[in-house]
């Protein structure tokens, strides 16, 4: 199986850039791993909910144009929030079903279009709290590597 993490915008604080690249060597170890950015869409601060609307719209057309087939899981706020075990789980019963291909979506400052959320097959939330974006696709490298070790019952998970 391949993993995508597909992401509006780039890392531009070092310390999160550092991070996801580290968990990328670490995944690519384990696992094909690479992680997909495109342009985020320039926006004045304050919009109104159809100026949002056209924003995360546009996004979601460069992010949908990176689509792969294969299982697609957009990150959003009320989506599953899955252990490190039960997640390990799930990745692993798609590796044995055969999935060749995972893609995890992070949209932007904005959120994800509704149109990518109601295309995937599921939804994720790495939590109840806010964070950057560039925090969650740290975290998001950080699970994917966890649930590979776990997967592949090597020292890592505690």
């Amino acid at each position: 199986m391949q993993i995508r993490v597909l992401a509006v915008g780039k890392c531009t604080d070092s310390y999160y850039r550092d991070g996801c690249e580290d968990y990328l060597k670490r995944l690519n170890r384990l696992i094909k791993t690479e992680l997909v950015e495109v342009a985020d869409e320039k926006a004045p601060e304050s919009l109104s909910a159809a100026q949002q609307k056209q924003v995360m719209a546009k996004e979601g057309e460069k992010l949908k144009k990176q689509l792969r087939p294969g299982k697609t899981v957009a990150l959003v706020i009320g989506g599953t929030m899955p252990n490190s075990l039960s997640f390990a789980e799930k990745l692993r019963t798609w590796e044995d079903s055969g999935v060749s291909s995972a893609q995890f979506i992070i949209g932007g400052s904005l959120g994800l279009d509704e149109t990518l959320i109601s295309q995937a097959d599921e939804t994720l939330s790495l939590s109840r709290f806010t964070m950057p974006h560039s925090l969650a696709r740290l975290v998001l490298l950080e699970q994917l590597y966890r649930a590979m070790k776990i997967n592949r019952n090597q020292t890592y998970h505690k």
